[in-house]
């Protein structure tokens, strides 16, 4: 299968992801037994859960933009958002495992006051971290790729969850008395996870319930009614597929259109929805005489200019 420009520019970002987190991890894998910081362990193991999501994407990339086939006639999108699901699920279990540990640690009293290497280390992870969150989120935003902007936020969850790490370190290593700070750190780490782990899998799960896409319904809507020949809209519907979305609706045409102007009103509309920007990779239109019964009792949501 031929590799497209986006797929490529995806693939070399998620590979030098890949490369850095297996660098941070090391890291503060040593730098954390070393000089005895929990928080700075469990940051090394919200690295490592990285690794997993950008070889999910480094594969999912490969399949999500096959053109559609006889088995798959819509696409292979969904594989997209199955991907971004699980980058969320792989966030929220390292999550609970980081916050699991840190309270074992308190419970069983044993903090200890870290040593300065590990709070190099976590200010190095803010920064590499955070690169390599813009110049992934730049390439989702170009190539329109839900699992790579989900990808993206777990760089900058991983960059910003290191500060508190940071902190407690710096607190517990100058403070002795404060060596408890070093498992709160942890906690506060995989709380800060866990609210990322929502953020990318809700609109996930959304995408593989097959949820309406609201305002872009809406905005279908104005852009039918403003086709000439259009007299009302009714029964507009639009579900994200992957990086697309997927629209099915019904135009009422006057009466008295033969089914050949009919027909081309309604090829009229599909085209003007497409080219709208809104993201729309394909839409069913049904064209239907003026003041027709709504179909499956939906006269509520009809639309007229």
């Amino acid at each position: 299968m031929k590799t497209s420009s986006g797929e490529r520019e995806i693939l070399r970002t998620t590979y030098e992801g890949a490369a850095v987190n297996v660098l941070l991890s090391a890291a503060k894998m040593a730098a954390g037994f070393a000089c005895s910081s929990q928080a700075l362990v469990a940051d090394a193991f919200h690295s490592l859960s990285d690794l997993f999501t950008d070889a999910a994407i480094a594969i999912g990339v490969r399949y999500w933009a096959m053109p559609a086939d006889e088995d798959h006639p819509y696409g292979h999108g969904k594989i997209e958002g199955a991907v971004t699901a699980f980058v969320g699920l792989a966030l929220a279990f390292a999550s609970f495992e980081i916050c699991l540990g840190g309270i074992k640690a308190l419970v069983a009293g044993e903090a200890k006051s870290p040593g300065l290497a590990a709070f190099c280390v976590a200010m190095a992870s803010v920064a590499a971290k955070e690169l390599l969150f813009r110049r992934t989120r730049a390439v989702a935003k170009r190539f329109n790729s839900p699992a790579t902007e989900a990808n993206a936020w777990h760089h900058r969850a991983d960059a910003i969850s290191s500060l508190p790490v940071a902190v407690a370190i710096a607190a517990a290593h100058f403070f002795p008395s404060l060596s408890w700070l070093d498992p709160v750190g942890a906690i506060v780490v995989g709380v800060f996870i866990m609210r990322v782990a929502w953020i990318v899998a809700k609109p996930a799960f959304m995408q593989l319930t097959d949820a309406r896409c609201a305002e872009t319904s809406d905005a279908i809507s104005r852009i039918a009614l403003e086709v000439p020949g259009v007299r009302g809209v009714h029964h507009v519907r639009a579900r994200r597929y992957g990086s697309s979305v997927q629209a099915d609706l019904h135009v009422q045409v006057a009466r008295d259109k033969s089914i050949v102007e009919a027909h081309s009103i309604g090829h009229a509309v599909k085209a003007a929805v497409i080219a709208a920007g809104l993201g729309v990779a394909d839409a069913t239109i049904h064209v239907e005489p003026e003041d027709a019964p709504a179909a499956n009792g939906d006269a509520s949501k009809s639309t007229t200019p």
